[in-house]
């Protein structure tokens, strides 16, 4: 498939071909990446949030949320029981929850790395770009620092008046530091069009990201969004794809979102583009408080069987996990 234009994607966006997108993007997946499928475990290590975002469940004005906090060494077993588990990558996620200082990150990433050889990858929020590049320099190798639009006017809408070109600013910074850059957004927000979405592949893209992220709007009852329809799964497929058309090189995920949509939707990601799946280590007796939307985390198992559960899902379909870390193909184009 030729590079495509605005047009073209907007052909696609609105199912002009879904079976010629979806089988030129898992055929330039394995250009890429072979049958090999990454790893990531999640430990959501906090709920508390000061962002009134309308779209999250864990918006700070939410009452109904049983909040949560980890402590630093409850987080680090977490990871390394993901790490024992055979994980090779381990995703430090929670709201943006100020009370851990700079010195309990630091503790918790230098934890995990003089535990086991894994990557750590940071998804922390709005922290400051001094904050992140001490981080990188104890250890921490990647960032997740999700744009949800790239429309500034709707960024303002939806995350209650914060300011995009703030965020973008924070996520140019990671770049320059040097971690691994992963962003994304949320497809099908309410009046969201196939035009907005295809701006969105295009700036993502220009920004030549680690990992691109995009997964189903899912509308929460304890949010402002609480009426609004939920995003097209169908849309969220053509998204990825066409992202990975767009993005040879970059890792995407089949995000926990599709299987709240249908059973088999990180599986239909994965023949469909992707190649990373990311399931929650949390803790058994939290993770269902992680509430990001309805479904987020519905299944609670042990580390044991959520990994178990991961490694089926993908030698069902033909793949293999892989040893490696992941490490960015983009910006190296090896392992």
């Amino acid at each position: 498939m030729d590079v495509l234009g605005r047009d073209e994607i907007i052909h696609y966006l609105n199912g002009g071909n879904d079976v010629e997108l979806f089988a030129a993007a898992d055929r330039l997946r394995e250009q890429s990446f072979g049958r090999e499928v990454y790893l990531r475990a999640i430990v959501e290590f906090s709920n508390f949030c000061n962002k009134k975002c309308n779209y999250c469940g864990l918006r700070a004005p939410n009452s109904n949320v049983n909040r949560y906090r980890l402590d630093t060494d409850t987080i680090v077993e977490s990871a390394i029981s993901a790490a024992e588990a055979g994980v090779r990558t381990i995703v430090l996620q929670s709201g943006d929850d100020f009370s851990y200082s700079s010195a309990q990150v630091e503790q918790i990433i230098s934890g995990i790395k003089e535990s086991h050889d894994v990557a750590v990858t940071l998804s922390l929020g709005d922290r400051s770009a001094a904050e992140y590049e001490h981080w990188f320099s104890c250890g921490a190798d990647r960032c997740l620092l999700k744009l949800e639009t790239t429309d500034p006017v709707i960024y303002r809408r939806i995350r209650s008046g914060a300011d995009f070109h703030e965020r973008l600013e924070l996520l140019l910074s990671l770049q320059d530091i040097g971690y691994e850059v992963g962003s994304g957004i949320i497809v099908g927000l309410p009046d969201y069009t196939v035009e907005h979405l295809a701006d969105d592949l295009l700036f993502l893209s220009k920004l030549e990201l680690d990992m691109i992220a995009a997964g189903p709007f899912i509308p929460h009852p304890d949010t402002p969004f609480y009426f609004a329809e939920a995003g097209n799964i169908d849309l969220s497929y053509r998204f990825t794809a066409l992202a990975r058309l767009l993005n040879p090189f970059s890792n995407i995920p089949a995000t926990s979102a599709l299987d709240s949509f249908d059973s088999e939707g990180r599986k239909k990601g994965l023949l469909r583009g992707c190649n990373v799946i990311m399931p929650s280590v949390t803790p058994v007796s939290k993770r269902k408080d992680y509430n990001i939307y309805p479904g987020k985390n519905a299944v609670s198992v042990d580390v044991t069987d959520t990994i178990s559960r991961a490694e089926k899902l993908v030698y069902a379909l033909g793949f293999t996990l892989s040893a490696s870390k992941g490490s960015s193909r983009r910006m190296n184009n090896v392992e």
